[in-house]
């Protein structure tokens, strides 16, 4: 029952070349930096990513993305990452824009066994009809376009069929964790961290503060240990090591 593992390098050391990873984080909030680094450092490359968005401020997927490690990516924001639109422009990696609020309910449902919902986001747009740009030429012409999706009506209003979302690995970062992988957020750094936490098939989780079993009232666990595998506790430094995207200040 005990999920910890020395170091990150160990806890991804068994990530091979082309695996599809959910990745929590919100911008800079709740970002599984060291394990992302981690991927970095062992070279592994052709990932598939299935995250909000894909790293900001040369930090988190960034920076595997300014490496050219991730193919593809399954997110709802591009944000000011110029080096992610110049890729996806460029015909570099493939992009599966969707809805935000349809990104976590799939990952939630793949978590939950639940292989498919119906949804009314999107319905008479592209997201539903097909002909968004997945990827580019390179020259400003669509090499390949998302497909058509079942559209049904319950109760007179249509709704749009989506898939759950399941992955290779998930890397998701907590306030606190325990020995048997139980896990608690704080505020906006929970974000899409227990949604990416469910979908992956192994889940490997960086806590800030590692305590023993016992320790954290059951009504607080925002995702049990049944959903996460490996549990890597960060050092005071990393644990503190946190950006700010945009700081403001108050008179």
């Amino acid at each position: 029952m005990d999920k910890v593992v020395a170091t990150a390098g160990e806890a991804v050391a068994d990530v091979p070349d082309g695996a599809s990873l959910a990745v929590g984080g919100f911008g800079l909030s709740g970002v599984p930096n060291v394990l992302v680094q981690a991927l970095y450092e062992r070279g592994v490359g052709g990932l598939k990513v299935v995250s909000n968005n894909c790293g900001a401020m040369e930090s988190g997927l960034a920076v595997l993305l300014a490496a050219g490690r991730i193919t593809r990516v399954t997110g709802s924001y591009i944000g000011g990452n110029k080096e992610f639109a110049r890729q996806y422009l460029a015909g570099e990696l493939e992009l599966e824009l969707i809805p935000q609020g349809t990104l976590a309910e799939r990952l939630r449902a793949g978590g939950a066994g639940m292989p498919a919902f119906y949804t009314p986001a999107g319905v008479g747009t592209q997201v539903a009809e097909g002909g968004l740009p997945w990827r580019y030429d390179g020259s400003g012409g669509v090499a390949l376009a998302s497909p058509p999706k079942e559209v049904r009506e319950f109760d007179g209003v249509e709704y749009v069929l989506e898939r759950g979302i399941r992955t290779d690995f998930a890397l998701v970062r907590a306030a606190r964790g325990d020995r048997h992988g139980n896990l608690v957020f704080r505020r906006s750094a929970r974000n899409f961290n227990p949604l990416a936490a469910m979908a992956g098939r192994v889940t490997i989780a960086e806590v800030e503060e590692l305590v023993e079993p016992g320790a954290i009232d059951p009504d607080e666990v925002h995702v049990p240990g049944v959903f996460v595998q490996r549990v890597v506790p960060l050092t005071p430094e990393q644990a503190a090591d946190k950006r700010i995207e945009f700081r403001t200040v108050s008179g």
